[in-house]
């Protein structure tokens, strides 16, 4: 009996070890983009630079603030909201400004996750592109990550060594039907990371990069055909299965962090080892009898 209690004991401890929060992000201050409810990973990585000792203010859409469930995140995390349209450059503007207002300083890490596509949100085909939608694509999905870095830029808002974070996808790289004009967002985001990542480390030592995340169930994805099928698939592609919005939320911690210095302009795959695979045993088996 003692020795059961001693076992669980020494379980308990290495439990609570294994879920303390290290400080990773104590003295940094941050912007989070895009937490519209407790599936997205922007929410996780807010609950997460919390733990590590973060301040940020939370930003959204004013059309995904009238959603109200982000004033429960900013309860939790201690944080204010910003209202923004990130296509603005004068709501970014009034979010940066207020920002460094708010937090007392300038910024060490942003995340921007935001992506949106009404062509597929209407179902269009992507050879029946409605380019008017197209444009939004790029502007909401894209070229707001350029926007925000020049609006940084502009006003020298981001400390030596600070961290911005864009989330993507493999779509960006290789042909999923489905992932439509979304796929062309992605390829520009990260050449817009590539491409501001050097001339910000230039200047203030800045690091950009993208996050190419697996897919993961969340509001925004679930608007894509065959969504349900292809996160089966790609858990059966990888070796170590697909990444949780969680386990991006703390990859995004590390990025954030002091740790990683001297990674820029890169795109940072977070998918289990499907990037690599070109086959598993377990999808092989699925063709045998045919």
């Amino acid at each position: 009996m003692l020795f059961f209690f001693a076992v669980s004991l020494k379980q308990l401890l290495l439990f609570k070890i294994s879920n303390m929060a290290n400080n990773l992000l104590k003295g940094k201050r941050g912007i989070i983009f895009g937490a519209l409810n407790d599936q997205s990973i922007a929410w996780k990585v807010a609950e997460r630079a919390h733990e590590e000792g973060a301040v940020f203010v939370l930003t959204n859409a004013p059309i995904a603030m009238r959603m109200g469930e982000i004033n429960g995140l900013a309860a939790k995390t201690n944080s204010q909201i910003i209202p923004a349209d990130a296509t603005s450059l004068e709501d970014l503007e009034n979010l940066v400004v207020k920002a460094m207002e708010i937090l007392g300083g300038k910024i060490d890490f942003v995340l921007h996750s935001i992506g949106m596509s009404p062509n597929v949100r209407k179902g269009k085909h992507y050879t029946e592109t409605n380019y008017q939608y197209y444009n939004q694509t790029m502007d909401v999905s894209a070229i707001s990550l350029h926007k925000t870095l020049s609006t940084l830029y502009k006003h020298e808002a981001l400390n030596e060594w600070g961290s911005v974070v864009a989330l993507t996808y493999i779509a960006a790289q290789r042909i999923f039907p489905d992932y439509n004009d979304m796929a062309d967002a992605k390829s520009l985001l990260e050449s817009i990371t590539r491409s501001f990542g050097y001339h910000y480390g230039i200047k203030n030592k800045v690091r950009v990069n993208t996050i190419s995340q697996s897919p993961t169930v969340t509001t925004a994805g679930q608007g894509i055909k065959g969504f349900t099928e292809f996160i089966n698939f790609s858990e059966q592609m990888s070796p170590l299965g697909n990444a949780s919005a969680v386990a991006c939320a703390d990859y995004c911690v590390t990025m954030f962090s002091d740790l990683t210095r001297y990674v820029t302009m890169q795109n940072l795959f977070h998918d289990g080892g499907f990037s690599n695979t070109g086959v598993t045993q377990q999808v092989i088996e699925k063709f045998g009898n045919e």
